[in-house]
């Protein structure tokens, strides 16, 4: 797997990798697809010099997935502390791209002047729990039951890790 920066003409497939998680409802806090529309703020929030956005390309020069990091609260004292997001398509998911992803990110870190990294993660979602204590993520928090998801709700993890 290579990664790059992430173009306008990655969107759609950014999108429509984000919009395969929505359904299980334990990954994300949308509850209906997403249009690229919706998503264009968000992508111009990123930027290759401190909060980017990759995708992630397998051997046949294919997206299959994106990492990014975006500010976690937009004041300048935590301008060195980074929210991160990984999602992949559903066939490339539990192979160890996930892993791959992190790593990057994470190595990444350093030369963007990010010092904490911190992951918002469904508590039902324990493979990704799990893929983050791998990496030495810690729990720091949790908030009880703040997603309601129409059927059920969710407490948030907020795993951090200092870099």
């Amino acid at each position: 797997m290579t990664f790059r920066y992430a173009t306008l003409e990655d969107l759609p497939e950014i999108v429509a990798i984000y919009n395969t998680t929505i359904p299980g409802k334990i990954v994300t806090a949308d509850l209906t697809p997403v249009s690229i529309a919706d998503k264009l703020n968000w992508f111009h929030q990123h930027n290759n010099e401190s909060r980017p956005l990759w995708v992630c390309i397998d051997d046949r020069d294919e997206i299959v997935g994106w990492v990014s990091l975006q500010d976690f609260y937009g004041r300048p004292a935590y301008s060195g502390c980074a929210e991160i997001s990984i999602y992949f398509k559903e066939a490339h998911r539990g192979k160890g791209w996930g892993k791959a992803a992190l790593k990057y990110a994470l190595d990444c870190c350093p030369f963007l002047k990010v010092h904490t990294v911190l992951g918002f993660i469904f508590e039902q979602n324990q493979k990704s729990i799990q893929l983050f204590k791998s990496f030495g993520f810690d729990t720091w928090g949790k908030l009880p039951n703040v997603a309601n998801m129409q059927d059920h709700f969710c407490s948030l993890i907020i795993m951090g890790k200092k870099i």
